[in-house]
C-alpha cells in the first residue's frame, strides 16, 4: 500500500476519474512520486486537456512551413537556407505571485524553447496585461514584471523590440505575462527533440537542480485562491547570465554532430522533458536519480523530477560523444551529467540509490492523457449571457481636439516609453525599428530582416469571441503589411478563465474558430503556441476571470529592408490617405462605428456595442496594396487604425514626427463615428507625388478584390498642430500617465 489518500490526490490536482485512470494505465497504485509525475502531465499546462481538441483544428501549414505545432517552437523558411523560429508562452500565475522573477523566467523560458532548435535568439517580444492603475498592487505589479523583463533580457543579450501593455479591471486579480522570443537558424541544422538511438546516453546540462518552482505547473492550471502569497515557492528564480552561457554552449555542440535530440526543461522541468523526448522518439527512458546535480541537500526523486530550476536541458547523445560534450559545457562553466540511457521499453524507469522508484509506461501519460470536450454555448446563447447588443444613443464628439488629447492620456493608449527604456532594444546592433506597428531586426549578414507585432483586442474577443479572434489575427497581420513585411507565420498565447464554466469554454472554441478562419483567408498559418487557462482569481471578491485573451504574435519577412516602412510623418506638403473599404464610402445604419470603442468607454465611460466585424478577403486586399504601394515607392509613411480610431493613428503619427496635419471629415459620419470609430482592415499612409499614385490606381490591373479597397483623401502634412492641438500637447497629454503613475 503506497498510502495514496484522496486528500493527496486532490493536492495534485486530478479528478477522481483521472485517478481511476492512472490504476488502469499502472494495473496497480502508483508510488508519490509516480503520482507527482501524472499529475503534471496531466496537468492542463503540459497536457491541453481542455484545447486538445479544438486546438487540432487550426491551420498550421504552408509552403514556407519547415515545423509547426508540437516541438518547442515553430519554423518558417526565410530563403536563402534560413529558418526563422519562434514561440510565445505565458508566465501568468508566477508573475502575480512573484512579479520579477515571474516575467524573468517566462523570459529565459521562451530564449530555451527557440535555441533548443539550434536557432539563436535575435529578438524579444511581448504582451502583457495589467489591471486597473488604481488597484493596490498594480504598481508593484507593473514595475516588478518590466523590470523582469527587461533584467532577463538585456543580460542575456537579446533585444526586445516590441510589445503590448493594456489595462482592464478583468486583470485586478490575475495579471497576463506572455512573453516571445525569434530566433535565426541555418535550415538544415534545426534540431528536434525525439530521442532514439537503444543505449544513447542521456544527458543533463546547465544549473543544478533545486527545490523552485515544484508543482508550477499544477499551480499554472488552477485559478487563484485567497493564498495566492503562500505559492510563492513554486515560482522558479531565474539567472540570465547562467542563460547566456548555456546559448553559447548549446550553439557550439550544435555546431558538432554529437547531439541525437534536445529538449529544455521547461513547465514539470525533468518530467515533461524526458517525457516528451521518450513519446517522440517512440523509444523508454532510464534515469539513475542519483546522477542529477542538485543544489540542495538530501533532494528527493519527487522534488528532483517535479523541481522546474531554470536554465537546464537535456540531451541524447551519440555514444562516444559524452567527453567532447562535457568539455564544451566545462569550458562555459555549466553542469554536464550522463543520468541515464534510451531504452525499448516504452517506459519511464527512475531509479534511485539501487532501488526502482518509478515504473511508468509512457504512452498514457502523454498520448493518451485525458481529453474532454467540454460543454460550451452557442455564439448567440453566448451573446445572451454577456448581454452584447447594438448601441441604442450614439453619442457624438462635441470637440474632437480635447477628446483626442484625454484619449492619449488614458492607460490604454499613453506613451509606453516609460516601459520600453528599461529593454534594450539596440543589443545586438540588428534592430532596424521599434515603436512603430511592427518591431523589425535584421537577418545578420543579409539585406532581409524580419518583423514582429504582438497584438489582440480582449475587449472584442469578450464582446464576439468569432468577430475578436479573427481580428487578433487580422491585426498582427496589418502591423506587418504596414512595415512592408510579407506576413508569414503565427504563434499564439490563449489567455481565458475556467474552461469548467461552459461560457468561458464558449469563448475559447468561438475565438479560435475565428482565428482559424482569418489564418486561411490570410495565408498565415500558426506554427507554435501555449494555451493558459484557469486565469481567474477569488481573491478580488468573488470569482473574477479575465477578458478573453488569445494573444497573437506574428512574423514577417521583409526582402531588402532598405524597403522597410515606418510610421512618422515625413515632410510638409505630403498627402494623407485613408485607405478603405470601398463600401464604406456611406455609414453602415447596423453598425453604430463605435461600439466597444476606447473613445466611448473612456470619453462616455460606456462599455457597450457590438466588436466591430472583420472582413478577411478586404483584409488581405488591403493588405497587399499596402505593400505593393511600399514596394513601388509611393508612399513615404504607413500606420495601421486600430485603438482610437483615425484620429489617434494620426496623433501617433504627429508625435512621432514633430509635424502637424490639416484633415478634413467625412460629412456622411458623425465626427465621432469619422474620427474615434474602429472599423477594421483600415491604414493611413502619406504620399509624396498624388500624379504618381493615381497614375498607378488608373492603371486597374487590379482584381475584384482589390477594387473595392478604396483610397480617401484625408487632408496634409504640415504645421504644429492637430484638430487644433499642438504635437507638444499632444506629447505632454501622451506621456503624462506613466510618468504621473510612477513618479507618485
Amino acid at each position: 500500500m503506497s498510502g495514496i489518500t484522496p486528500e493527496i490526490v486532490e493536492q495534485h490536482g486530478l479528478s477522481i476519474e483521472e485517478y481511476e485512470r492512472v490504476l488502469n494505465a499502472l494495473g496497480r497504485e502508483p508510488n508519490l512520486v509516480e503520482l507527482g509525475i501524472f499529475s503534471v502531465m496531466w496537468s492542463e499546462h503540459c497536457s491541453y486537456k481542455s484545447s486538445r481538441l479544438h486546438l487540432k483544428k487550426l491551420p498550421t501549414e504552408a509552403p514556407w512551413v519547415i515545423c509547426g505545432p508540437g516541438e518547442n517552437a515553430g519554423v518558417i523558411d526565410i530563403g536563402d537556407g534560413q529558418a526563422a523560429i519562434f514561440k510565445m508562452e505565458s508566465h501568468n500565475h508566477p508573475s502575480y505571485i512573484e512579479p520579477y522573477q515571474g516575467a524573468a523566467t517566462g523570459v529565459g523560458g521562451i530564449l530555451r524553447d527557440v535555441f533548443t532548435m539550434g536557432a539563436r535568439p535575435v529578438a524579444n517580444a511581448n504582451a502583457l496585461r495589467f489591471g486597473q492603475p488604481d488597484h493596490p498592487k498594480m504598481k508593484h505589479l507593473v514595475q516588478g514584471v518590466v523590470a523582469g523583463i527587461g533584467g532577463y533580457g538585456n543580460c542575456v543579450g537579446v533585444p526586445t523590440v516590441c510589445g503590448e501593455t493594456n489595462f482592464h479591471p478583468a486583470y485586478n486579480g490575475n495579471i497576463l505575462v506572455n512573453a516571445m522570443t525569434v530566433g535565426v537558424a541555418d535550415a538544415d541544422r534545426i534540431f528536434y527533440s525525439a530521442a532514439t538511438g537503444v543505449g544513447n546516453p542521456i544527458v543533463y546540462v546547465g544549473s543544478k537542480t533545486g527545490r523552485d518552482g515544484i508543482h508550477g505547473a499544477t499551480m499554472a492550471s488552477a485559478d487563484f485562491g485567497e493564498d495566492a502569497e503562500e505559492k510563492r515557492p513554486t515560482v522558479q528564480v531565474g539567472d540570465p547570465f547562467t542563460e547566456k552561457l548555456l546559448i553559447e554552449a548549446c550553439l557550439e555542440l550544435m555546431a558538432t554532430d554529437a547531439i541525437v535530440a534536445i529538449q529544455d526543461m521547461g513547465a514539470a522541468g525533468l518530467t515533461s522533458s524526458s517525457v516528451e523526448m521518450a513519446t517522440n522518439g517512440k523509444a523508454g527512458i532510464r534515469l539513475d536519480m542519483n546522477k542529477v546535480p542538485c543544489r540542495e541537500e538530501g533532494m528527493t526523486p519527487y522534488e528532483m523530477m517535479l523541481s522546474e530550476s531554470q536554465e537546464r536541458m537535456l540531451m541524447v547523445l551519440k555514444p562516444g560523444k559524452e567527453a567532447m560534450a562535457e568539455a564544451i559545457f566545462q569550458k562555459w562553466e555549466l553542469d554536464f551529467a550522463v543520468i541515464g540511457e534510451v531504452t525499448d521499453t516504452r517506459h519511464m524507469v527512475l531509479e534511485f540509490d539501487g532501488e526502482v522508484v518509478c515504473d511508468i509506461p509512457l504512452g498514457p501519460l502523454a498520448a493518451d492523457a485525458p481529453e474532454y470536450d467540454r460543454p460550451y454555448l452557442s455564439l448567440e446563447e453566448y451573446t445572451e449571457w454577456a448581454g452584447i447588443a447594438p448601441m441604442t444613443d450614439r453619442p457624438d464628439s462635441q470637440d474632437v481636439g480635447a477628446d483626442l488629447v484625454q484619449l492619449l492620456a488614458s492607460p490604454d493608449l499613453a506613451s509606453r516609453r516609460w516601459i520600453s527604456e528599461q529593454y534594450d532594444s539596440q543589443v545586438g546592433a540588428d534592430t532596424l525599428q521599434t515603436g512603430g506597428d511592427a518591431g523589425v531586426v535584421r537577418v545578420h549578414g543579409t539585406k532581409k530582416a524580419l518583423a514582429i507585432s504582438t497584438d489582440c483586442t480582449p475587449r472584442y474577443v469578450h464582446a464576439n469571441p468569432r468577430e475578436g479572434g479573427k481580428q487578433a489575427i487580422a491585426e498582427a497581420y496589418r502591423n506587418l503589411c504596414a512595415v512592408g513585411a510579407r506576413p508569414l507565420a503565427v504563434t499564439n498565447c490563449l489567455n481565458f478563465a475556467n474552461p469548467q464554466r461552459p461560457e468561458i469554454m464558449a469563448q475559447f472554441v468561438h475565438a479560435l474558430d475565428g482565428m482559424g478562419a482569418a489564418c486561411r483567408a490570410l495565408d498565415f498559418p500558426i506554427v507554435s503556441g501555449n494555451v493558459s487557462l484557469y486565469n481567474e482569481s477569488k481573491a478580488t471578491g468573488g470569482g473574477s476571470a479575465i477578458l478573453p485573451t488569445p494573444a497573437i504574435g506574428g512574423v514577417g519577412l521583409i526582402e531588402d529592408y532598405d524597403r522597410m516602412m515606418t510610421m512618422p510623418f515625413k515632410a510638409e506638403g505630403d498627402a494623407i490617405y485613408l485607405i478603405w473599404p470601398e463600401e464604406w464610402a456611406t455609414p453602415d445604419p447596423e453598425r453604430s462605428h463605435l461600439g466597444k470603442s476606447l473613445w466611448l468607454r473612456e470619453i462616455h465611460g460606456r462599455d457597450e456595442g457590438r466588436a466591430p466585424p472583420v472582413d478577411l478577403t478586404l483584409e488581405k486586399a488591403a493588405g497587399e496594396i499596402v505593400r505593393q504601394l511600399i514596394e513601388d515607392g509611393l508612399i513615404n509613411a504607413a500606420h495601421d487604425v486600430s485603438d482610437g480610431g483615425i484620429a489617434v493613428a494620426l496623433a501617433e503619427m504627429a508625435m512621432a514626427s514633430g509635424l502637424g496635419a490639416e484633415v478634413e471629415a467625412n460629412p456622411d459620419y458623425s465626427q465621432a463615428q469619422w474620427w474615434f470609430g474602429e472599423d477594421q482592415g483600415r491604414y493611413l499612409v502619406t504620399v509624396p507625388d498624388t500624379d504618381a499614385l493615381n497614375r498607378v490606381l488608373a492603371e486597374g490591373t487590379q482584381d475584384e478584390n482589390h477594387a473595392r479597397v478604396g483610397f480617401r483623401r484625408l487632408g496634409r502634412v504640415g504645421g504644429e498642430t492637430l484638430f487644433g492641438k499642438t504635437v507638444t500637447e499632444m506629447r505632454e497629454a501622451h506621456r503624462s500617465f506613466f510618468e504621473g503613475w510612477m513618479e507618485a
